[in-house]
């Protein structure tokens, strides 16, 4: 069944997804940075909250845990590398497994270096994947806890995806990775074309936020550290794609 899915606004660019199974009724909240804006928007679509995905346990994600949990009775379910850090948690899922929702299924997808526990939530019938803060719309997480490598791995494994996945990750940040991505990359014309559409998109008030992972793999640059043209215009022709990932990294946290 294809999930019903609300994107949330909230705090200065953070993104809660309410995700509904319709056949179950279940309702899930994938990180609840605040509480009041989500209770809102479920009592306005008349949905019950049964569950609470979190993908890693920063406060931005897992703030609102505890008083929705006391309010709803909900499950919270996070990842179990990570347990002690997520607040109220239920259910520990790890990398492999499936988390039954409903009538739907997740993958749940280890991806460490934004934190050390970071999980991703797959939903392959929705065409959807929650993916936190480790792939942003033309950008990536800042490599925290993790490390380069892990980073580049766990980068890897997502865009590994079908081209048609909706990337609901949980910041707007796209006009702004995209003000970076083209000092990197800057002969990209699917990166030029985004960069057109997205301003307009923001001028109109409205999110960039999900993309396509099919329009990551071409304006990405920190999904594209290992293709060609990318490491030409760094200057780095033939190296490790993880040293051209750190290149592509460092220079975005300097920015």
């Amino acid at each position: 069944m294809t999930l019903d899915i609300r994107q949330i606004p909230v705090l200065n660019d953070n993104y809660i997804y309410l995700i509904r199974e319709p056949e179950s009724g279940y309702v899930g909240v994938v990180d609840p940075a605040v509480v009041t804006p989500v209770l809102d928007e479920a009592e306005k679509l008349g949905w019950s909250i049964t569950h609470i995905l979190n993908t890693h346990h920063h406060g931005d994600h897992t703030g609102g845990n505890l008083e929705i949990k006391e309010k709803t009775g909900c499950t919270i379910v996070g990842p179990g590398h990570d347990r002690d850090r997520i607040p109220g948690i239920d259910v520990e899922v790890n990398d492999g497994e499936t988390f039954t929702f409903g009538a739907t299924k997740a993958s749940v997808f280890f991806v460490p270096g934004h934190t050390r526990g970071h999980i991703a939530f797959w939903f392959a019938d929705s065409d959807a994947l929650f993916c936190g803060d480790t792939l942003f719309s033309v950008g990536c997480g800042r490599v925290f806890e993790g490390t380069m490598e892990q980073m580049w791995s766990s980068l890897s494994r997502l865009r590994a995806l079908p081209s048609e996945t909706r990337v609901y990750c949980a910041h707007e940040y796209t006009q702004s990775n995209i003000q970076f991505a083209v000092t990197v990359d800057p002969n990209n014309l699917a990166l030029r074309t985004r960069e057109t559409d997205v301003k307009l998109k923001r001028e109109r008030g409205e999110p960039t936020v999900p993309s396509r992972l099919g329009e990551e793999l071409a304006a990405n640059p920190f999904l594209r550290a290992d293709q060609k043209d990318l490491q030409d215009a760094l200057g780095m022709a033939g190296a490790d794609p993880v040293a051209v990932f750190t290149e592509v990294r460092q220079r975005k946290d300097a920015f």
